[in-house]
């Protein structure tokens, strides 16, 4: 039994102390060691012979186990052997990327472009050169610039299919180290069969002059602003070779010093019966010029009448020579300007109509009058 003054430790906790008294019959009352009664049930003290009341019994234990587990989140229950599940790892497949084709680019389509960084000031602003690959081949070039006899690479590298690579950008003092230039290069594709082409070396003349001009630069497919576009490969075949070296031009002199000293009349189309054989001059600018890209159509213009003006020069002393000037019907520009010209400079010549059986209504015929 417990009485008044036993020592007594609590059994659902830690702690216990000295009985003070009795709250009814079933209320032990327990001062702790801070001198406060604790109202214990008589069943949850235990009498004890030392004043140790911290030493946890089994009960106690056992009690705050149960309240930790109220305080703190169930953990799931880890999954037994059986109950895990089975992961099967794959080896990740590797696919090759093959960049789609175009269609009709199995056709070699290559270009030289230069672009002005300011369009608005050509004459000063500096510039941007491209190789564009309109084609389903990859390119290893080489850009090169002469230096006398001597070559320099200035850029060299892989263009990918239907891309365009910069080259190198330059200020205008480096115009004249462009005067002459060279594209090379080999074609081939990744991974796919292909048409086997023949290796590429095209040198090209820059006229410089071009490029202080706004009307050479024009809008294309490549480039979102006006660009100067020079051909290297079109539709498979190289551009013709354009430079004349100093030597060649030497020569070509020389032979034509050794020849007739005559000049050079322009060859008649045809003939017909007369005192004078009629000399035919066509002056369609498609047939005087090979490329007239980045031409306005006045300077198309002024350049028919120069010819014009060359036939009347030479052939304006050979009194009765006919010459028939083919100008096309259009819309008569070229025409008025022609027969302007032979009023103010050659009123003694006769001009009208050629045949209209044999040129249709787009030839005048001239005849040379003293």
């Amino acid at each position: 039994m417990v009485k008044i003054g036993d020592n007594v430790r609590f059994l659902s906790e830690v702690g216990g102390g000295k009985v003070t008294g009795f709250q009814g019959k079933d209320i032990v009352l327990v001062e702790d060691a801070d001198g406060f009664d604790i109202p214990m049930h008589i069943s949850e003290v235990v009498v004890v012979e030392t004043d140790d009341y911290n030493v946890p019994t089994p009960a106690s234990k056992a009690a705050k186990a149960e309240k930790k587990n109220e305080e703190k989140p169930a953990r799931p229950a880890a999954p037994q052997p059986s109950e895990q599940p089975t992961h099967r790892v794959e080896k990740p497949e590797i696919s090759v990327y093959r960049q789609p084709e175009m269609k009709g680019g199995d056709v070699l389509n290559v270009y030289l472009a230069f672009v002005p960084e300011d369009i608005k000031a050509v004459s000063t602003t500096s510039f941007e050169s491209y190789l564009v690959n309109d084609s389903n081949y990859y390119l290893y070039y080489t850009y090169l610039g002469a230096e006398g006899k001597a070559w320099t690479t200035r850029s060299h590298g892989l263009v990918e299919p239907n891309t365009k690579v910069l080259l190198e950008e330059f200020e205008k003092a480096a115009l004249n180290d462009l005067e002459r230039v060279a594209v090379q290069f080999i074609a081939f594709k990744d991974r796919r069969s292909f048409s086997l082409k023949p290796a590429v070396n095209v040198e090209l003349r820059i006229d410089t002059v071009k490029f202080y001009k706004l009307h050479t630069f024009q809008q294309t497919d490549f480039f979102e602003t006006p660009a100067l576009m020079y051909d290297i490969v079109k539709d498979d075949r190289p551009a013709k070779q354009v430079y004349v070296s100093a030597e060649d031009l030497q020569n070509a002199l020389m032979q034509k010093k050794s020849a007739d000293a005559t000049p050079s009349k322009p060859q008649p189309a045809s003939k017909h019966g007369g005192k004078q054989d009629i000399i035919e001059i066509d002056l369609h600018i498609n047939a005087l010029l090979d490329d007239t890209r980045g031409m306005t159509n006045g300077e198309m213009l002024n350049y028919q009448l120069d010819k014009f003006r060359e036939v009347m020069e030479q052939y304006k002393n050979k009194r009765e020579q006919r010459i028939v000037f083919i100008h096309g019907k259009g819309d008569g520009v070229l025409r008025r300007a022609i027969l302007d010209e032979l009023k103010r400079k050659y009123p003694a010549c006769k001009s009208q109509d050629a045949s209209f059986q044999e040129y249709g209504f787009g030839a005048t015929l001239v005849t040379i009058k003293q």
